[in-house]
């Protein structure tokens, strides 16, 4: 683990003390009948670890007091049964197959991204992912943003997007942006991954995708800026070669950089073993990597 000359720790993309660390294993061991979740929750309030809009790191937190542990400085209390935490996506009629939509992009526009940003808007985005993605749907990892793909000239929306937390053991990149482990650990955030992107079956329209891509790359550090109060520098993407061969990222200027070794997205540890996948990257601004490198504090 990184550590300061002055004797700061870095942990999970934040600087502690030594007097911080010790009231961590110290709220730890005096409530030992908390939940993790109370015990996230109560550490973030204390150190006041919040994201630049005032929300509490619970995922960073979560990391650490997991680490800490694996490390024999403090022992959790056991993990709880989620009384009615998981999803359950039920399919409705609202996501049934639309009526074919193909031909010229051209007459689709304008081609538009909405945010799922409504309850309802949310549960209708898993619901079309859960049904037509490969991958299904999946809860998402720290700050994300599902987006719709809509068209006026359309019934339905066209498809979806998200875009979430980068991911962690990823050397090619790394090397790309010429990281060390501890800007990597600072401004890892600064990294958005585009995590699904669904193009509906009945949607058949030549350079939709791209187009798509060209979209997001315009708008999304704006979306993030305005909900989570950074703009994120550099998107990035996983391909699985089996089935797609990337070219709507290609079509969209996205750079390849190599492959993954398949070890997930945040495999800290070697323990995963996935299949390896492409990688793709997209800077939004000319000065990625001076913001990416550019000292100890973003």
């Amino acid at each position: 683990m990184p550590e300061e000359p002055d004797g700061l720790m870095l942990l999970n993309g934040r600087y502690f003390t030594d007097q911080e660390l010790a009231e961590v294993k110290e709220l730890v061991r005096l409530f030992p009948n908390l939940s993790r979740t109370e015990l996230v929750n109560t550490i973030c309030e204390n150190l006041e670890w919040v994201t630049p809009t005032g929300q509490k790191k619970v995922n960073s937190c979560q990391q650490l007091l997991e680490k800490l542990e694996q490390q024999g400085m403090l022992e959790l209390p056991s993990k709880r049964k989620p009384h009615s935490t998981k999803e359950r996506i039920s399919l409705g009629a609202r996501t049934e197959a639309g009526v074919p939509v193909e031909g010229d992009i051209s007459s689709l526009e304008p081609i538009t991204l909405e945010p799922a940003r409504t309850r309802d808007k949310r549960r209708l985005w898993n619901e079309y992912v859960h049904r037509y993605h490969t991958l299904g749907y999946k809860r998402p990892f720290g700050a994300h943003q599902r987006y719709f793909i809509t068209s006026e000239a359309a019934q339905k929306p066209l498809g979806c997007l998200l875009f979430a937390a980068a991911a962690w053991a990823l050397k090619p990149r790394d090397e790309w942006i010429g990281w060390d482990e501890e800007d990597k650990s600072l401004r890892l955030n600064l990294i958005v991954n585009n995590s699904r992107f669904l193009i509906f079956p009945w949607v058949r329209v030549n350079n939709l995708a791209s187009r798509v891509l060209s979209l997001t790359a315009k708008r999304i550090s704006e979306d993030w800026q305005e909900r989570y109060g950074y703009r994120p520098v550099l998107l990035e993407t996983f391909v699985d070669q089996a089935q797609y061969r990337g070219t709507c990222y290609r079509a969209a200027n996205w750079r390849y950089l190599g492959r993954t070794r398949g070890r997930g997205r945040m495999d800290r540890y070697n323990q995963s073993n996935l299949t390896p996948k492409d990688i793709y990257v997209y800077p939004l601004c000319r000065d990625f990597r001076k913001k990416l490198c550019s000292g100890k504090q973003p």
